[in-house]
């Protein structure tokens, strides 16, 4: 079970873009994700008039590794740390650990 999942609010915990918030938009592998608004790049890109692109600079954000951002507790409003509980029926549930409350998926995988 992947402790950070598309779609949930997240906090860069490390590297250049400390302190930065932002929505994890895909997962690259196992270990890194893509994060909108952090760790970007400029692209250079050439124009492709079949496609009817336009070249020029372009911001492409970069995958981060997940060991450099924590999950975004809205209660506290800070970082946090994910645990796994299970519960009686046997399901694996996300949970915060400094309060124990429950994550709420925002998008189903």
């Amino acid at each position: 079970m992947n402790k950070i999942r598309k779609g949930d609010q997240v906090v860069v915990i490390t590297g250049s873009d400390k302190g930065k918030r932002g929505l994890v938009t895909r997962r690259v592998d196992d270990d890194h994700l893509v994060v909108e608004g952090v760790n970007t790049a400029k692209k250079h890109v050439k124009p492709n008039p079949l496609k009817g692109t336009t070249g020029g600079v372009i911001d492409k954000a970069m995958p981060i590794h997940q060991s450099n951002v924590a999950i975004y507790n809205a209660a506290t409003g800070k970082a946090d740390r994910v645990g796994v509980k299970l519960l009686a029926d046997g399901k694996k549930v996300r949970i915060y650990k400094s309060s124990g409350d429950e994550i709420k998926s925002t998008v189903k995988a």
